[in-house]
């Protein structure tokens, strides 16, 4: 019986929902299915809103709306999550740190 220990991390996710019938809420719900799919436990949700970008790589998105997402998850996890996130064409970017 093994116990696997979780550490805290926080991820800023960058959202795009451009040309895409899915609302806010049901890309956020997707991101907690991701992180529940690398053995994480979701916490905190915020939205922070939209804001515009201070390097803009596309000029045909020069802002997103951000989200907050605190969850425990083991070492592996951040970058399980990365690489599950990367295909997701709705997760504009990501940015994870301990908490």
């Amino acid at each position: 019986m093994s116990t696997t220990t979780k550490r805290n991390y926080r991820a800023t996710f960058i959202l795009d929902n451009r040309g895409k019938e899915d609302t806010f809420d049901q890309i956020i719900e997707g991101v907690k299915k991701d992180i529940i799919a690398v053995d994480g436990e979701v916490g905190a949700v915020e939205t922070l809103g939209r804001k515009e970008f201070a390097r803009v790589t596309d000029r045909n998105l020069v802002g997103a709306t951000y989200v907050q997402v605190s969850f425990a998850a083991p070492a592996t996890g951040p970058a399980a999550l990365k690489e599950r996130l990367r295909l997701n064409s709705t997760v504009y970017r990501t940015f994870l740190q301990n908490a």
